[in-house]
């Protein structure tokens, strides 16, 4: 199979991808947040593909992608207030909910569940795709899984090549990590997955919110999820990944020590003086974290080399943005943190 590159700017290319989704095609769709390997969301056969294409677990529920916030009510129900609120201030946008899914939304997309993920991406040629499409888009990531995001059409095409029919091509995405998920279906309103949008900024609009365990720790094996990004090791180039936390000074004195020739550092760009000789790779400031959210993926897979053995990663504290590039990089790190106060 030979993928095509479809420019977003060309007049004809939203019309083609639909015409493929609809044939029961892949599609890589730009987004904010990453590039998503798209399918007809209602189609289980052309959501099967996606699985393939990906390698994903089965088990790892997808978000579907809509045009509109009228769209909801074909694809859910018991919708609470809650969620329109949410969609008034954070749609078109970087915000996945979870909600009671009708039956027109195959088992294949859900995993199983009786909840499905919904989203509206702020980006005009993924929303005029479904509007020609006239279905949802089935989309996670748009990389091989369990591998660091897609944030260019490069980035797709390097993993995806030959796979599927399609990458639409609109740049870099501006956000750079995948979307804020809260789940509406309990009784209080739970943050499933940090993103764009932040705990803070879901807080005003609710009033209420649980973070889920899995945000920022280890779910077992056997754990149900009811959301993509919560259960397996995800973002991880090849190399293995130590978060070392403390100080400026302290985090490098404990990568010096342990520095071994083919090793890396991911840093802020702050201290890249800190670890000259130790291959340093900044990815954004400390003091701007939407540059670190914008940057992280990328910097992750220039990284993803056989020659490099570990990664030493230094990590946002706090809360906003920072929340989320601490998420990503828990899970791309299996959790492996030391302390800069360790010898």
């Amino acid at each position: 199979m030979k993928t095509e590159v479809l420019a977003a700017q060309a007049p004809e290319t939203a019309q083609r991808a639909a015409e493929i989704l609809l044939a029961g095609g892949l599609v890589a769709i730009p987004t904010e947040t990453v590039y998503g390997l798209g399918a007809n969301a209602l189609d289980e056969v052309a959501v099967s593909k996606i699985f393939a294409a990906k390698g994903r677990p089965q088990d790892n529920p997808l978000i579907i992608h809509i045009a509109e916030t009228k769209e909801l009510e074909r694809y859910c129900h018991h919708i609470p207030q809650a969620a329109y609120c949410l969609a008034e201030r954070f749609w078109p946008g970087p915000l996945t909910m979870v909600l009671p899914c009708r039956q027109i939304v195959p088992a294949k997309t859900t995993a199983g569940l009786e909840t499905v993920a919904v989203r509206c991406p702020e980006t005009e040629i993924t929303r005029e795709i479904i509007r020609l499409a006239g279905v949802p888009i089935a989309a996670p990531s748009a990389n091989l899984s369990g591998k660091p995001s897609t944030t260019t059409a490069e980035h797709v095409l390097y993993d995806l090549d030959g796979k599927i029919e399609a990458i639409v091509d609109d740049g870099p995405s501006r956000v750079g990590v995948e979307s804020t998920i809260v789940d509406l279906t309990q009784e209080r309103p739970r943050l499933l997955r940090p993103g764009g949008i932040t705990p803070e900024a879901l807080r005003e609009t609710l009033g209420d919110l649980v973070v889920d365990p899995a945000v920022l720790g280890n779910l077992p094996p056997n754990a149900v999820v009811r959301a993509p990004g919560m259960k397996y090791k995800h973002y991880a180039p090849q190399a293995d990944v130590l978060i070392v936390t403390g100080n400026s000074e302290n985090a490098a004195a404990y990568v010096r020590r342990h520095f071994q020739p083919g090793n890396a550092v991911l840093c802020f760009e702050e201290e890249l003086s800190l670890y000259e000789g130790m291959n340093p790779h900044s990815y954004g400031s400390r003091e701007d974290e939407a540059s670190l959210t914008h940057s992280l993926f990328a910097v992750l897979r220039e990284l993803d080399q056989k020659e490099i053995g570990t990664i030493f990663a230094r990590c946002p504290e706090g809360g906003g943005l920072a929340y989320a590039v601490q998420n990503r990089l828990k899970k791309a790190a299996g959790f492996h943190i030391v302390s800069g106060e360790e010898t």
